[in-house]
């Protein structure tokens, strides 16, 4: 059975390098300072939110995408990997110029306990030097009257004043003499002993604010050191951020030159969408008539088309449980800024994963079709009253052909990544009466 060469879009690597780099950054931003227990199993809680949270986006991305070739969807996917990048980014900018911060004021801290230190040594220092010169003026002093002394000056002992006054007055006023001479001394040597006992004190003052200054200047040249690191990362971070932001400006104008090719592409394949829903359209009254006449043949009344509901399809792939990648519903567009239909769910598979019918039904073709790459559309037939079938895009290849009757959990193909597709996976679509429905419910999820 041949099969058309698959368009594949390199968009998933480029995303999954791109957000192992985003998450380094944020595992190195988280893992900075001291971690207990609790810490590192709040940042691995984080780490795996930031992981899922990731996951998710990427994979509505691609569901958005669908629809684009593979150029547009590069773009695209460049932009969403950019995106990623810049919040861990920019956190860890704002950490660097935090810390940054931090040993800025702690280096203020320093030079200014540095500055009272040198103005205590200062202050020190001249109290030192006065009363040093003070002690000198004193010694000096001191020597002089020894000098007197020795060179024969007048006795002050009180028996030399009694033997030598000629009169009461002579007597009293040599003493007085004596007394004021002697209380002059005392004073001096009293002022020195003082003088010797501050200067001792202001030494060992000294010394202390000395030692203290070589280790505040080691702190200070230590905290400059780290201050100027943390600049530099602080610098680092601010550039990567920059780039970051000039990139995604870059790939933002890059979507904005492309819009003008992806709606008419977007438009070819809402135009292949409409053609398919009208070819169901047209089987599914076709089955209602037929039931209708058979019906009334029969002498009864035409069957009316019932709800479709309940777990009425079983797991259309190899991967168990069933894991739903992108839902049905609305998708914003990331290049034409508006809102379309993801008409189906995307289910997880690898490129290659066996596919299989979802249902018993007969094949209603197996081709390649726009926008959807190598699909198989099977029709299950009336389920009360209302026309029931179901897709199978993007697939690699297929082992099926048109008007071929397969049972439930009978090979189709292979997944895969053809048409316009972001990522190997199965877009899973489920048709009532021609239009698509939410698949989900109907696979029991």
């Amino acid at each position: 059975m041949r099969t058309r060469t698959p368009r594949r879009a390199r968009g998933v690597r480029a995303v999954a390098g791109s957000l192992a780099g985003a998450l380094a950054v944020l595992v190195g931003l988280t893992a900075a300072g001291p971690a207990v227990g609790d810490d590192l199993d709040d940042r691995q809680s984080a780490l795996q939110r930031q992981q899922a949270q990731n996951d998710q986006q990427r994979a509505d991305a691609e569901a958005a995408l669908e629809g684009l070739s593979a150029q547009y969807q590069q773009t695209a996917q460049d932009l969403l990997a950019v995106q990623q990048q810049l919040a861990p980014a920019q956190a860890a900018l704002t950490a660097a110029q935090e810390a940054l911060a931090g040993y800025e004021r702690e280096a203020e801290l320093i030079a200014a306990r540095l500055q009272d230190a040198e103005d205590q040594e200062t202050s020190i220092s001249a109290t030192i030097a006065t009363d040093t010169e003070r002690s000198d003026q004193i010694r000096s002093q001191i020597s002089q009257m020894a000098r007197q002394a020795y060179q024969g000056g007048p006795s002050l002992s009180g028996l030399s004043i009694m033997v030598g006054a000629q009169t009461v007055e002579e007597f009293t006023e040599q003493y007085g003499l004596a007394t004021a001479a002697q209380r002059t001394q005392n004073e001096v040597l009293d002022e020195l002993a003082d003088i010797e006992a501050a200067n001792k004190n202001s030494q060992a003052r000294l010394t202390a604010v000395r030692e203290r200054i070589t280790e505040l200047k080691a702190e200070a040249d230590a905290k400059v050191a780290e201050a100027e690191q943390a600049r530099q990362e602080a610098a680092d971070r601010k550039a990567e951020v920059e780039r970051l932001i000039a990139e995604q400006t870059a790939k933002q104008q890059q979507l904005a030159s492309q819009k003008a090719a992806a709606e008419a592409e977007i438009a070819s394949i809402d135009a292949e969408k409409a053609s398919i829903e009208s070819e169901l359209t047209k089987v599914a009254n076709e089955q209602r008539a037929r039931a209708a006449a058979a019906a009334a043949a029969a002498g009864q009344p035409a069957p009316a088309a019932g709800p479709v509901s309940g777990a009425l399809f079983g797991n259309p792939t190899s991967i168990n449980p069933i894991h739903v990648t992108s839902e049905y519903g609305m998708r914003l567009h990331p290049i034409l800024g508006y809102y379309r239909l993801h008409a189906g769910i995307d289910l997880r598979t690898y490129c290659g994963t066996p596919i299989y019918a979802a249902r018993e039904g007969t094949v209603q073709w197996a081709r390649w079709r726009n926008g959807f790459g190598n699909q198989v559309m099977v029709d299950h037939g009336l389920y009360n009253g209302s026309s029931l079938m179901t897709s199978y895009n993007h697939m690699t290849s297929f082992v099926v052909g048109g008007g071929q009757h397969v049972s439930q959990g009978q090979l189709l193909g292979y997944s895969g990544n053809t048409g316009t597709s972001a990522a190997c996976h199965l877009h899973f679509e489920v048709y009532v009466n021609g239009a698509t429905v939410n698949p989900r419910p109907l696979l029991g999820l």
